[in-house]
């Protein structure tokens, strides 16, 4: 197994160009990297690319085609105002672009303005001696995580479930959240009841505060509204061990079911 901080580790620059690394066969999901790993490799580049960014706030990603094996990641900046810094991130592999990301870092300043809502559901965080699921030989990225489910009480198509990644030293928090808050299956393939292949193709992430939690955990919720002609939409969120809200997020998915 190799971790998501050991495989950013072995990313080599590229005089220029940005940086080429490897994608572990423990990172696949099918043919392909497993999408939150890809989008982290984009937000860790994105970030080395500029100097004394804010914070992050929003990250657009398409995962517009597979990556594996050998990679190459690029950063650039788009624009960088008084408040927020734009920095377009791409992953290409031997088959040709594989994901595209637009991340956007910007810092809070003062606001009439204060209103949180999104309360985190009734689920608290793991016992010290709760049962946790490693993940599956079957999807190799899923045995990065730990996890802890909820069963009873749920929609059709939801999923809720604390999850945190076994090997997380030495990680950039923003990165960290990127590979976890993408870690749930897609929550219509519930109503499938077993594994098909699947896609997803866009994923919308706000953050809103600081990726900030206790022993690693994070709940994360996703829910889908719509499942019709092979696509799916679904809203996902994560909170941290104290019920703050850490992420808003959107995902439009492919079921080929």
């Amino acid at each position: 197994m190799t971790s998501l901080a050991e495989a950013i580790a072995a990313l080599e620059p590229i005089e220029g160009a940005g940086w080429r690394g490897v994608v572990p066969d423990s990172w696949l999901q099918g043919r392909t990297a497993f999408g939150g790993f890809s989008a982290a490799l984009a937000l860790h580049a994105a970030k080395a690319s500029d100097t004394d960014l804010p914070p992050l706030r929003s990250a657009q990603v398409a995962f517009v085609g597979p990556l594996s094996g050998a990679v190459t990641i690029t950063a650039h900046r788009l624009r960088r105002g008084r408040t927020a810094a734009f920095i377009q991130a791409d992953v290409v592999s031997e088959a040709g672009l594989g994901l595209r990301a637009t991340f956007v870092f910007m810092a809070p300043f003062a606001s009439a303005i204060d209103h949180v809502g999104g309360a985190a559901p009734a689920f608290p965080p793991p016992a010290p001696d709760a049962k946790i699921y490693r993940g599956t030989p079957a999807v190799p990225f899923s045995q990065n995580f730990e996890v802890v489910d909820r069963r009873e009480g749920l929609g059709p198509t939801e999923w809720l479930r604390w999850t945190r990644l076994a090997e997380r030293d030495g990680l950039d928090p923003e990165v960290e959240l990127m590979a976890i808050a993408d870690s749930p299956p897609p929550a219509a393939l519930k109503l499938v009841g077993k594994h098909v292949p699947l896609s997803s193709m866009t994923w919308l992430v706000n953050m809103l505060s600081p990726p900030e939690t206790r022993d690693g955990w994070w709940l994360l919720r996703s829910a889908s509204d719509y499942a019709r002609g092979g696509v799916s939409s679904q809203d996902m969120a994560v909170w941290n061990v104290d019920g703050r809200p850490v992420a808003s997020q959107m995902q439009s998915v492919a079921l080929f079911a």
